[in-house]
Order: structure tokens, then C-alpha cells, then sequence
């Protein structure tokens, strides 16, 4: 019975553990547009999106939701990223201005 307790004990640790390491605190803040945003935890920025607490199949250990973001879909281009070409203008100097006598 000690061994499964000790194991058991060994087992929640680990993964309070593993869970705060890939956690960070955001605190609470004002958005430029004047939104006031709660502190909260989310997951440590890296270069990967399928570890993602919103991402799914995963769970957010804080809220105990599932994720529902599908990792395999391709991103989203926001519209003020979107540039579309325009070929480069030659530059036409101007003339400088006629002096006032």
C-alpha cells in the first residue's frame, strides 16, 4: 500500500512538474485598445504550434478544456499582413522650390 501511495505521489509530482515547466505567467494588463486583460498562464513560446494548450487533442491543465485548434491546418494569413506586389517606382526628382523676391 506505501508503494502505490509513494508511486502515486511520485507520478502527481512529475506532472505538476512537467506542466509548470511549459507554462508561463502573463500579467495582467491594458491592451492598446484599451482592453484590460486578466493575468493568466499559457504555454512557454517555442517554435512549435502542436504543443499548444488550444491545440488539439491536448488538454489546458489550468481550465481542464480540450484544444480545438487543428495543428495540421495551414495558418491563417492575417488581413493587415497581407501585401500585395507592387512593382518598385522610379524615383522622379522634384524641382526645388522658386525663391519669393
Amino acid at each position: 500500500m506505501k508503494k502505490l501511495l509513494l508511486g502515486a505521489a511520485i507520478g502527481a509530482s512529475f506532472a505538476v512538474s512537467v506542466a509548470s515547466a511549459q507554462s508561463v505567467y502573463v500579467k495582467p494588463h491594458v491592451r492598446s485598445d484599451g482592453t484590460y486583460v486578466e493575468g493568466h498562464y499559457r504555454t512557454a513560446p517555442n517554435q512549435t504550434t502542436s504543443d499548444n494548450y488550444s491545440t488539439s487533442p491536448n488538454y489546458n491543465p489550468y481550465t481542464g478544456k480540450q484544444g480545438t485548434v487543428d495543428p495540421y491546418a495551414p495558418p491563417r494569413l492575417k488581413s493587415y499582413e497581407y501585401k500585395p506586389y507592387s512593382p518598385p517606382q522610379p524615383f522622379k526628382p522634384k524641382a526645388p522650390p522658386k525663391p519669393r523676391w
